[in-house]
């Protein structure tokens, strides 16, 4: 093991520091996203669809497909990081969470349904002056 840590210095170090980055842009990002999360997010079923879909059907193709490229990504980044130095659990939740598939907001509203996770997710909302989730 130290063998293949001292022959692959500069891959180790380049996973560490993304690995520190990813941390700090989730704990950027995760507030703003929570906060502008629609109080009803979790009751409305249609909420994973592009919010312009009538308006510009092929922009949202696009957006639609863009995200869920996105997720792929952050899925298998995350599976990598599973053995690897990195937030390997994080990037598959923010990659499943991207993601559109069948089940999606059934799987979302149980975590939500959690008491922990209802919580600091309500604490955080009204930390910025915005309502609880429903």
């Amino acid at each position: 093991m130290l063998d293949f840590l001292k022959t692959n210095e500069s891959l180790v170090r380049i996973l560490g520091l993304s690995s520190i980055g990813i941390l700090l842009l989730s704990l950027i990002l995760l507030p703003f996203i929570i906060i502008h999360m629609p109080e009803n997010y979790f009751v409305d079923e249609d909420h994973s669809l592009c919010p312009w879909k009538h308006n510009h059907p092929m922009l949202c193709i696009f957006y639609v497909s863009i995200k869920n490229l996105l997720g792929a990504v952050f899925l298998v980044l995350g599976l990598i990081m599973l053995v690897t130095p990195g937030q390997g659990l994080l990037l598959i939740m923010m990659g499943l969470l991207l993601m559109n598939y069948p089940g999606k907001s059934k799987a979302e509203r149980w975590l939500v349904s959690r008491k922990g996770v209802k919580n600091t997710l309500n604490r955080i909302r009204n930390k910025a002056g915005k309502p609880s989730l429903l």
